[in-house]
């Protein structure tokens, strides 16, 4: 592959190529409002861009990003195809200044946009499935009861995985006779509460008793662990949980899925057991309730309708 078909876009100034091509994009469109909505989406793109560790675009880079805007952000699929439309022409205009060959431009063009009308992105896991996951590690060792700490609260109170490695002991708090994660913040800023089951926290606990360590309030639940089973006290990653979650789903022989899937099978399981949906957004912290049925995977159920529940009847006309 040369270097045309797999370039690094930088933006180092004003003037720089990249950013005339930039004020090209943007040049090309209509309205004030689509030229603020491009040069948003095509700044978050070179963010993101500039975080990885390989910097360079092609067809999976696109992919990659198109991924991360679904399951990390969890935007919804108008908003994904969007951000993808800008980085698409984006790169169109860079091929015609000679950063891309037409067989890379080509290639990325047929990255397809995000479904709509209740597609879902990722996927869940069954009850019994989830329990063989829970199964999985060696309660034997300190990696083992961290690691099945770990699968309890992403299976047990649906927790991003970055709000997962920011757990203190300080977040644990009793409120109203439950046990809670408090002050969670998401995505938006948004703060939340999460009650923690109790199944969870008997884990949270084990670990902490095989740990060894004397945690403090403002000491993170999860740490890294060395080899020989000796915990490094220090915090974890979010991609060392996504790695985590990859291990467990081998051993215990279930389909293979991420984090946030076992985010989505928390909500799902909630909602089959009986979940309110309200209740379901607030404790995954969602802004709309749309998110959350998309999490759900709600349909119309005709034998089992909202209809139904109102306890509402209009009188006869022989009624008295």
């Amino acid at each position: 592959m040369s270097d045309q078909e797999n370039a690094i876009i930088i933006v180092e100034s004003d003037d720089s190529p990249m950013q005339m091509i930039i004020d090209a994009v943007l040049d090309d469109l209509g309205s004030d409002t689509s030229r603020r909505v491009y040069q948003q989406s095509i700044d978050q793109f070179l963010n993101w861009l500039g975080d990885r560790t390989n910097p360079r675009v092609n067809k999976g880079t696109v992919a990659a990003y198109k991924r991360y805007l679904e399951e990390e952000r969890e935007l919804a699929p108008a908003t994904v195809n969007r951000h993808l439309s800008a980085v698409k022409k984006l790169i169109s205009e860079a091929t015609d200044h000679g950063m891309f060959d037409e067989t890379m431009l080509a290639a990325i063009k047929r990255v397809k946009g995000a479904k709509q009308k209740g597609q879902r992105a990722g996927n869940w896991l069954t009850r019994d499935q989830t329990m063989r996951l829970l199964q999985a590690p060696d309660l034997s060792t300190r990696k083992g009861a961290r690691d099945q700490a770990i699968l309890a609260v992403l299976t047990g109170c649906g927790l991003r995985r970055q709000e997962l490695v920011s757990l203190t002991y300080n977040h644990m708090q009793a409120r109203d006779g439950h046990w809670t994660f408090v002050d969670l913040i998401g995505k938006g800023g948004r703060v939340r509460t999460v009650k923690i089951p109790p199944w969870c926290k008997r884990s949270i606990e084990y670990w902490t008793e095989m740990s060894g360590r004397n945690p403090g309030p403002e000491d993170h639940i999860f740490v890294s662990i060395k080899k020989g089973d000796k915990v490094a006290g220090k915090s974890m990653t979010a991609q060392a949980i996504y790695y985590l979650v990859e291990e467990y789903c081998d051993r215990a022989g279930v389909p293979p899925v991420t984090p946030h899937d076992l985010r989505r099978t928390f909500a799902k399981l909630a909602r089959r057991g009986g979940a309110q949906l309200e209740q379901l957004q607030l404790t995954l912290g969602h802004a709309s309730v749309q998110t959350t049925e998309r999490y759900v995977g709600a349909t119309l159920d005709l034998d089992d309708n909202a209809v139904d529940y109102t306890g509402l009847r209009a009188p006869r006309p022989d009624d008295d």
